[in-house]
């Protein structure tokens, strides 16, 4: 079994990699949709979060997430409180989720913040052990985040700017994938690559 992380900046592509990697055969874990189950209710870190920030976040039977980014992101205290207990859960049910791929699986852990949370998607044993990272020039990011998403540019680029730098990234990279052009270049990247990461 070979488990790889896949990181790159808002606005880069690197779900559509993620998708060119999938219909070829890896098998893609989506760690932010894990990372954000385990806060559930229900989810393996549901009952110590709420013993550390209260029971009025859960609203109705489910988290309010507004609530809770607006606790976190105001106080990095308390951010390192969620990670402390959100990350090793996810840990947790990625070490799951990648032994039910089986022997011989190519598992691809999609993951936004690879660079910042270097511990997330590493667990004893297992884990990631090679990176690939997804570019493309800022302006083609804050044209796809403004045509696509509906950002306004100004919005766009805080985002990329509150993200890991793209020499951080690269500095972690055991491959770099350029998004700059179209879906068939990319498509011919991902064929090329595809026999590094999947031998």
């Amino acid at each position: 079994m070979s488990v790889i992380g896949l990181t790159g900046g808002i606005g880069v592509g690197k779900s559509t990699v993620a998708g060119l990697l999938a219909a070829r055969g890896a098998h893609v874990i989506d760690v932010d949709a894990v990372a954000k189950g385990v806060i559930e209710p229900g989810g393996a870190a549901h009952d110590a979060l709420v013993e550390r920030f209260g029971a009025g976040l859960v609203v109705d039977g489910r988290l309010d997430r507004a609530a809770l980014g607006a606790i976190v992101f105001a106080d990095p205290a308390a951010l390192g409180a969620l990670t402390a207990l959100s990350h090793p859960a996810a840990n947790r049910v990625m070490a799951e989720l990648v032994a039910e791929a089986g022997p011989g699986a190519l598992v691809v852990l999609d993951m936004a913040v690879l660079v910042e949370y270097p511990k997330l998607g590493r667990w004893e044993g297992g884990g990631y052990e090679r990176v690939l990272v997804v570019e493309a020039p800022l302006e083609v990011r804050l044209h796809r985040l403004e045509t696509q998403r509906g950002m306004r540019r100004e919005d766009a680029l805080a985002r990329i700017r509150a993200q890991a730098s793209d020499g951080e990234r690269a500095a972690v990279a055991d491959w770099v994938i350029d998004n700059g052009g179209d879906l068939a270049a990319l498509d011919a990247q991902v064929d090329q690559l595809w026999p590094k990461v999947a031998g």
